[in-house]
């Protein structure tokens, strides 16, 4: 087999791998590199190169400075008080994914769905909207918005890099902002203008909003009660039994309730309190006597610190001053004692405790709310020197050649060296996953190149295109690699579709930053599926949405985002 068909078949392993997401994705991706390195198409001493590679530097340089940013609140504080401005629901809510776009454009895609979504959530709400028709228009908000600047997402940086091999140089740091902003501009008012026909106007979304299902345990009171008495006593209540359990024991049983500390694991719109004064039990968790003190449902965000650890972790960061008083579906599906369930990305929590301490924790741990918004307290000394440091950072990069890489690890160093952010918070920043996918994934892509698969797909897809226009050409790249983006890690379809975009420009003799730029696009319109990105995921529970709904939606703003980056670069690269 020659070395262009081995690259080849090793990319559609991975492809099938990545697809299968039985796998993790940093997983797929440094298997797909050993077996580059075992075929003999990557040497030895090049398969760690990409753990030095200037992207993957920056990519963790950036998400240290765009969590500071994040953590300082100065980004929540301008989405909450646009929020609060007299305008109508539907200028308000274009206002917010703007404000989305714009924070994505600088940090993480995943941090401004974070600080934006419970704007967005409680504005439905007070309109009495589903949040169905407004927290998918959100998702990809932020997704267009990362395709503005060099450092908006990390298949931008990708493909900077694969210009620099090529050309000698990346893009600069705005270079691609007059296509991101136009076709992130598009995108805004197609939502704006078709979100609310497309999307389906669930009641059951409203009701989950504000009145949502919760699974907690009570305690049940001395004496002998079989489980058909507890089942029959929450029916009344409008509740359901989960499981039972006696005390010391951590596997549920449907067996007699005979002694004191026994729990039921319940499942109830009810709050633990309420349900426990209408059926004589006892909460776990005693109400907090803060005067401000609130339940608040959050979804646990990808880098959240919780993940991975069990429920009493809150308690234990805020020293009892909040606690998990009751989960979400995850838990009902589970049906394990509470002691046993450990936080996953994508979880529902409850949290109660002071509205200031849960402000502050919620920041920290990378939780989004949902139905409700307390503003974080700003110290605007700490925040102006946290934007200043990032600004200065900037400006190197855009006007006086800094490359980027040094730039942001200064600006990564400065913020915890002044005492900025918290060092803890330094290492918990960066999504290390996704570092490991970029460096693995990249002598990967670099093989697909020099082995020549990808001059021969690209001479394929020439010959398939031969009698269309250059234009055609542009735009049925940006289809494929839309598609791609559906199914894979935007990171990874940037990896793949880079070196094929250039060698169809090449043979076609059009501009690279052409073909480039429209893998750009394509790699962050990641609207057709909830597995495109992590952010769709974030929001496919709290908007009660079906799998099709991104579809629904997504479909047609893949053609507008689609038709305009091609009109654009035909006006001005072709």
């Amino acid at each position: 087999m020659t070395p262009a068909l081995l690259s080849a078949a090793i990319l559609i392993i991975s492809l099938i791998l990545f697809v299968s997401d039985r796998i993790r994705h940093d997983l797929v991706a440094v298997i797909a590199l050993l077996l580059c390195v075992l075929a003999g198409i990557v040497a030895p001493t090049e398969a760690l190169s990409g753990f030095s590679d200037p992207a993957v530097i920056t990519v963790a340089a950036v998400l240290i400075v765009g969590r500071a940013i994040e953590l300082s609140g100065v980004a929540s504080a301008l989405a909450t008080r646009l929020s609060r401005m007299e305008a109508p629901y539907e200028v308000q809510f274009f206002l917010i994914l703007a404000i989305g776009a714009l924070l994505s454009a600088f940090m993480n895609n995943i941090a401004a769905l974070v600080i934006t979504m419970p704007v967005v959530s409680k504005l439905a709400q007070d309109a009495k909207r589903s949040p169905t028709a407004a927290l998918m228009p959100l998702a990809f908000a932020t997704i267009l918005g990362g395709m503005t600047t060099l450092i908006g997402t990390p298949p931008n940086l990708i493909l900077s890099s694969i210009r620099r091999e090529h050309l000698g140089e990346g893009f600069g740091f705005f270079e691609m902002s007059g296509l991101g902003i136009t076709v992130t501009a598009a995108g805004l008012i197609a939502m704006a203008l078709i979100a609310d026909r497309l999307l389906p106007e669930r009641r059951a979304a409203i009701r989950a909003a504000t009145n949502p299902w919760r699974v907690f345990e009570l305690i049940l009171p001395k004496g002998a009660q079989d489980a058909a008495r507890v089942r029959a006593t929450l029916r009344d209540q409008g509740a359901r039994m989960l499981g039972i359990a006696p005390p010391g024991v951590r596997r549920w049983t449907g067996g007699d309730m005979k002694s004191e500390g026994r729990r039921v694991l319940v499942l109830s719109r009810k709050n633990p309190w309420n349900l426990a004064d209408d059926t004589n039990y006892a909460p776990v968790h005693s109400r907090n006597d803060a005067p401000d003190a609130v339940t608040v449902r959050c979804v646990v965000a990808h880098g959240s610190f919780l993940i991975g650890r069990n429920y009493d972790v809150v308690a234990a960061r805020t020293e009892g001053q909040l606690a998990i008083v009751a989960a979400g579906p995850r838990a009902a599906r589970a049906r394990k004692a509470m002691q046993e369930m450990q936080i996953q990305a994508g979880d529902q929590l409850f949290i109660h405790g002071s509205a200031l301490a849960i402000a502050e924790f919620v920041s920290n741990a990378r939780l989004l709310e949902i139905g409700r918004h307390d503003a974080q307290a700003i110290d605007k000394q700490r925040a102006a020197s946290i934007l200043g440091i990032f600004g200065l950072a900037i400006a190197a990069a855009a006007l006086f050649g800094v490359p980027p890489s040094i730039a942001f690890v200064a600006a990564a160093a400065a913020i915890p060296a002044f005492g900025l952010m918290p060092v803890r918070e330094v290492y918990q920043a960066i999504d290390w996953p996704v570092i490991v996918l970029l460096a693995a994934m990249i002598p990967v892509g670099m093989s697909f190149e020099t082995t020549g698969a990808a001059e021969g797909l690209a001479q394929w897809l020439n010959g398939a295109l031969s009698t269309a226009p250059a234009w055609l050409a542009l735009a049925a790249l940006g289809a494929i690699t839309l598609l791609l983006s559906a199914i894979l890690n935007n990171v990874a379809t940037a990896i793949i579709m880079g070196p094929l975009a250039i060698q169809v420009a090449q043979i076609r003799d059009f501009s690279t930053d052409a073909a480039l730029l429209m893998i750009v696009v394509g790699a962050s319109a990641a609207f057709l599926t909830p597995i495109g990105h992590q952010n769709n995921l974030l929001v496919m529970r709290p908007g009660g949405y079906l799998f099709s709904d991104f579809a629904r939606l997504g479909g047609p703003l893949a053609v507008v985002v689609l038709a305009v980056a091609t009109a654009y670069l035909s006006i001005f690269y072709l």
